[in-house]
């Protein structure tokens, strides 16, 4: 089964299934001489991690990380590092109803399809869970990144609830990680509203970034806007991605779009900052054994920010080799 490294320089490999002993990550091309702790890596585990609120998946999971290689006294080696998460709150029993049936919405036909077999088990290698270790790896991708870039992801959408005028400063401060706090209490009655009735909704996660290196992006196929959309749209459930004005521009002519700064021309970061959206669908398992999130994007948020800091931190590496 390919498929499972992204990256060209700084690359990351995940493995392990949502129901099986544990789940990781090796991440390869990270410089030497880079400090870094186990708890650098786990403040952002601690964002996506289930169990948070009401309005996520009640499965409790730690997701407590171990550094097996690739660190020395605090610093990196430059060798592959190798990191571990151990489930511990697997109930496997609870879809054993469902072992001979497909879930609709999931990559459960798909899988037998193509493999001839597949662990029904929460998702098995599909479930969301493997998530956990893109935030692993990308907490070290932001390590060799410089210090002024910053990568924002917020809840912009759901159903219908739209933030307007975006607050960076208290996404951490609600539970659906909404840029507005009035909105995230009508975001979070509408999920619980959902929850409640066996059912579940969708929504818009915008990504700000600001301070990005110039010249990152290579022509013609590995554009950054295309490693962008790839890293993004590779996310479970995520149906639609857009970058600057995306598909409003569809309706305007030339002379109305040119000159809009969008953070890139032909592929390559120009300074400017950058405006990402990722639309993701409901969560398919309603109705459904198991437990689940009646709403993706809260823990979607940290995730759609770490696949982001993979791609520039590959980009910044490649970037780095060809200067040098």
């Amino acid at each position: 089964m390919p498929g499972n490294t992204f990256g060209k320089i700084f690359t990351l490999t995940t493995w392990g299934e949502s129901h099986g002993k544990a789940i990781g990550a090796v991440v390869d091309g990270c410089p030497s001489g880079i400090e870094l702790l186990e708890a650098d890596i786990q403040k952002d585990l601690d964002r996506r991690r289930p169990g948070q609120s009401e309005v996520t998946t009640p499965r409790n999971e730690p997701d407590h990380v171990e550094i097996l290689s690739g660190i020395f006294e605090g610093k990196t080696t430059g060798t592959p590092i190798s990191l571990i998460i151990y489930n511990q709150d697997q109930r496997s029993k609870d879809y054993s109803n469902i072992k001979d049936n497909h879930r609709p919405g999931h990559a459960d036909e798909a899988y037998d399809l193509k493999y001839g077999f597949r662990d029904y088990r929460g998702g098995g290698r599909s479930s969301a869970r493997e998530t956990a270790m893109r935030v692993a790896g990308a907490a070290i991708a932001k390590r060799i990144l410089p210090s002024n870039l910053r990568v924002t992801a917020y809840t912009k959408q759901i159903g219908d609830l739209m933030v307007e005028n975006p607050d960076l400063s208290v996404i951490e401060k609600n539970s659906v990680r909404a840029a507005d706090l009035q909105i995230a209490e009508k975001m979070e009655a509408l999920i619980l509203d959902a929850k409640n009735n066996d059912d579940s909704v969708g929504g818009v996660i915008e990504i700000q970034i600001e301070n990005c290196p110039i010249g990152l992006g290579e022509p013609v196929f590995d554009k950054l806007k295309a490693d962008l959309a790839k890293a993004l749209i590779s996310i479970n459930a995520v149906v639609g991605f857009e970058y600057g004005q995306g598909f409003d521009v569809a309706h305007l002519k030339g002379s109305e779009s040119n000159g809009m700064e969008v953070g890139m021309y032909g592929g390559i970061s120009n300074g400017q900052p950058m405006t990402l959206r990722v639309a993701l669908k409901p969560t398919s398992s309603i109705k459904v054994g198991g437990r689940h999130d009646p709403c993706l994007l809260p823990r979607a948020v940290p995730v759609c920010e770490a696949m982001v800091n993979l791609v520039l931190a590959d980009h910044f590496l490649r970037y780095v080799a060809v200067k040098h």
